[in-house]
């Protein structure tokens, strides 16, 4: 075995990318010592996407202080180029579900506001270019709160002034854009995200993904009731139909806020690291390239970051391996060309156990050595 390339997505709420592909490469070098592993951090937007780009940008980290999920100020970072017109962002390292405690998970009043500061102060700083990573939020507003950070105010129908989260959308009549600074006319936005969801109904965002973020049966109904009104008072004030467009339902509805106040352009998250990182350079002579997620299922065929990786391995005949907490839909997976689907964890075990790092980790690199001993 000469050369195994590791790309494996974060284990949601467990491992990183980079811890992952750390213990799989433990794994490798038990049974192949002199083997060439070349590590690619990867993510398909959301969580890990700053972490994704160490290999192929040069950039420094900025550090600012801006409000998290439930508005208060922390101190959270992001991406500027060496050329300091371009900026990276991502989204779950503001707004992101791992900010908000188990408790107090609640999408009717989380609120996207920290986006925005971040996107105000990349601005301020003379970016012409703003690259922002979708995906892992806490947050149900349609990227409301950003856009409060930006300038924009919301009106209810008697001309009162609306706060934060989810609860507002309902009651939106009225827009106002006069406090928004010229500065943001001149920038160019790229929203990476691989999230093909309408932004409401049942399909949308809040049927699909508002329950994982804290909400109930009943906040779901209204959640959807507000992204429907919030769509149609965007297509009465601009006279755009964002509801059904690419990446309209990512990330609680940010990608409708992006779409129909910030014209920004979408591209697909794992292209953009792969694109970044070389991949296909780094694939073209590789024995083996290992992957993997937290879970692999029918939707992982849908764009997510095992999909990805098989899809560029295909085009140079590199088999691919694919690693996960569990698997379903398995039949699928193989038609669609993976070489081999591996569980880490044994029968039985419990969430709580699997979901500790220090167990994962030695999971997926126990199971990484027995795959590779077996060849």
């Amino acid at each position: 075995m000469n050369i195994i390339v590791l790309a494996i997505d974060s284990f949601k709420g467990c491992l990183s990318s980079v811890a992952a592909e750390e213990a799989a490469a433990k794994g490798i070098k038990s049974v192949f010592p002199q083997c060439d592993i070349i590590s690619v951090p990867v993510s398909d937007g959301g969580e890990g996407l700053l972490s994704s780009f160490s290999r192929g940008l040069k950039y420094r980290v900025l550090s600012v202080d801006a409000h998290d999920p439930l508005m208060n100020n922390i101190k959270t970072d992001y991406l500027l180029l060496d050329d300091e017109s371009t900026a990276y962002i991502e989204i779950a390292k503001i707004c992101g579900l791992a900010l908000v405690p188990l408790s107090r998970r609640n999408p009717m009043v989380t609120s996207s506001y920290g986006i925005g500061e971040l996107i105000s102060d990349a601005v301020h700083r003379g970016c012409k270019h703003i690259i922002v990573g979708l995906g892992g939020s806490a947050t149900n507003d349609a990227g409301v709160g950003m856009l409060q950070a930006l300038g924009y105010r919301f009106y209810d129908n008697d001309r009162q002034l609306l706060q934060q989260g989810g609860e507002v959308l309902q009651h939106i009549s009225y827009i106002e854009s006069d406090s928004v600074s010229s500065l943001i006319d001149g920038i160019h936005f790229t929203v990476a995200c691989d999230v093909d969801a309408p932004l409401y109904g049942e399909s949308g965002a809040s049927y699909v993904f508002a329950k994982q973020k804290g909400a109930s049966p009943e906040m779901i109904v209204e959640l959807d009731k507000g992204l429907r009104n919030f769509s149609d008072v965007i297509n009465q004030n601009f006279g755009i139909d964002v509801a059904f467009s690419y990446g309209a339902g990512a990330a609680g509805g940010i990608g409708a806020a992006f779409r129909g106040f910030l014209n920004a352009d979408f591209i697909s998250g794992i292209e953009l690291v792969l694109e970044i990182n070389h991949f296909d350079e780094l694939i073209s002579g590789a024995d083996f390239v290992i992957t993997g997620e937290g879970r692999l299922d029918k939707q992982t065929l849908m764009g997510k970051v095992p999909f990805g990786i098989l899809s560029h391995a295909k085009k140079f005949h590199v088999p691919v391996i694919a690693l996960s907490g569990s698997i379903s839909d398995e039949h699928l997976l193989l038609e669609a060309g993976f070489h081999s689907l591996f569980t880490i964890n044994p029968p039985g075990i419990s969430l709580s156990v699997a979901m500790q790092p220090d167990y994962a980790s030695s999971r997926i690199q126990s199971t990484v050595f027995s795959i590779l001993s077996s060849l």
